[in-house]
């Protein structure tokens, strides 16, 4: 793997994707930084120090603000020009995702030539409906920053009004700076997955994910070892570890995990050839919803308990059912697990289709031994996805449940637990795959190992042509300006770091 990492540089198209991707990453993490016109950027900077000088922590507030800054990288809770991030994007590309399984004109328009192109220019315009919609609501929030669950407590240890002028000119301009930055963010997510390496828009999230491990790390620390728990703690901080590694392990393996269904070709004769015969396998993935069940159970549950708190404040009934619909509570996690199954059997049942499969099938001479071709293998398909959708839909169950039980039972702050589970470890262990897939996919290419593969470098084109001397002055140019531009980073991030 070391080789494999030193193999990146020798390949310039890889290099330079990588760089690109990097350059990217960094105007993304500015943006969050970037205050809104007309905030008071010293309200939130009392608050935050409030907020990290307080014993509470692991409240929902903090679970719903680790679920919003997943997708605006801190954007949200900063009040930066990045604050609605890449959710407007995310919630047209699924809107548009189950339209597409459920119209049937969208369905011809997606296969058609040209047409995924189509719907992608309907999911921009549909992104930009979104983003004027919740930046106005947004406007209006700002205004009474404490409804907010993550940002309760600004208005009396901010030190002063988040918004001092909230007028109309005031939200026209904020609402169009928060449009201008949610299209400027899904640009860079498409520059991202032309010009350099992953899905863009899924980077942007795990990027934004990742901005949190230096500070969840920081206090895990201080919880074990700079508390009062002494060598005990350390050994807890050791055994944390240890079990986020298998965690994460258990992650991987279900993710890539696979039915294998045999398909067998019948053998014809294409004029002079012998075609078919062989045997191929169709991929059926244990998890084939992904994280898309966690998503939008956590996202329809934090919709009641926002409008309770916000549009009934002050009613006993309503605070009674926002506690009992909060993240922590038993009713929580029993609603949160019955939508977890539902919306992995309805995202298989729109997105995976068995009779169409088995009539493609049919159309090119395969079959399944033992299954009759037609209606049966599409019976077959169906039962067989049913049975991997119930195993994937438990392990999501679990992953979501765990930062939960973690946090419990060592007591730690959700900011920490959430690399245990739920959305975020499944973000990253499917973004990172996809990532070292497509690194692997350009090493082989020009004839170097990859991730998954033994041995020294062999001979590629470059040896071959003799050009040994100007690839490795190549690679050397490139390393030094990478590094320089890392170490830069690294000064102006600890600069900041101690001037804060």
């Amino acid at each position: 793997m070391i080789s494999a990492f030193a193999n990146t540089w020798r390949v310039p198209e890889l290099r330079e994707r990588i760089i690109f991707t990097l350059f990217m990453v960094v105007i993304v993490r500015l943006g969050v930084y970037i205050p809104l016109p007309g905030v008071d950027t010293s309200v939130i900077a009392n608050w935050i120090d409030w907020k990290q000088n307080s014993e509470s922590s692991g409240g929902p507030g903090d679970q719903l603000g680790a679920m919003f800054n997943i997708f605006s990288g801190g954007g949200l809770q900063n009040c930066g020009i990045f604050a609605l991030g890449i959710m407007p994007y995310i919630s047209a590309s699924i809107m548009m995702q189950l339209l597409s399984a459920v119209v049937p004109k969208l369905a011809r328009l997606s296969k058609e030539d040209g047409g995924r192109q189509k719907i992608n220019q309907y999911t921009r315009f549909i992104t930009i409906v979104i983003a004027i919609v919740q930046g106005f609501m947004l406007t209006k929030v700002l205004q009474n920053p404490g409804n907010i669950p993550f940002l309760q407590g600004i208005e009396e240890h901010g030190g002063g009004q988040l918004i001092p002028d909230p007028t109309f000119l005031w939200q026209l301009i904020v609402t169009l700076t928060i449009v201008a930055g949610a299209l400027f963010i899904m640009w860079i997510g498409d520059q991202i997955t032309d010009r350099g390496l992953g899905n863009g828009v899924s980077m942007i999230i795990t990027v934004n994910i990742i901005a949190a491990l230096p500070g969840a790390l920081v206090i895990a620390w201080q919880t074990f070892v700079g508390g009062s728990e002494g060598g005990f703690g350390a050994l807890k901080l050791v055994f944390l570890i240890g079990f986020l590694l298998f965690v994460i392990a258990a992650t991987i393996a279900i993710t890539q995990g696979q039915r294998r269904i045999a398909i067998q070709y019948a053998k014809r004769v294409v004029g002079r050839k012998m075609l078919g015969g062989q045997t191929q396998y169709l991929p059926l993935k244990v998890n084939y919803a992904g994280v898309m069940p966690i998503i939008f159970a956590t996202a329809i549950l934090a919709l009641p308990t926002f409008l309770l708190t916000t549009v009934f404040k002050g009613q006993s009934w309503a605070n009674s059912m926002a506690t009992a619909m909060v993240p922590g509570s038993l009713w929580y996690y029993i609603i949160a697990g019955l939508m977890i199954f539902f919306f992995s059997y309805f995202w298989v049942a729109t997105m995976f289709q068995p009779s169409q499969v088995a009539e493609d099938l049919k159309r090119s001479g395969g079959y399944i031994p033992g299954v009759r071709p037609g209606q049966p293998t599409a019976d077959f398909l169906d039962s067989t996805m049913s049975r991997l959708t119930f195993a994937g839909s438990i392990f999501l169950l679990i992953i979501f449940i765990l930062p939960y039980a973690v946090g419990e039972t060592l007591n730690l702050n959700y900011l920490v637990t959430q690399f245990f589970g739920g959305t975020s470890l499944l973000i990253i262990v499917g973004v990172l795959l996809d990532f070292m897939r497509q690194v692997e996919t350009h090493l082989i290419q020009k004839n170097y190992d990859g991730f998954l593969r033994k041995g020294k470098i062999k001979g590629g084109r470059y040896d071959s042509r003799g050009q040994n001397k100007q690839v490795a002055a190549s690679q050397g140019t490139g390393s030094v300006m990478f590094l320089a531009f890392m170490a830069a980073l690294i000064v102006l991030a600890a600069v900041a770091f101690a001037m804060k």
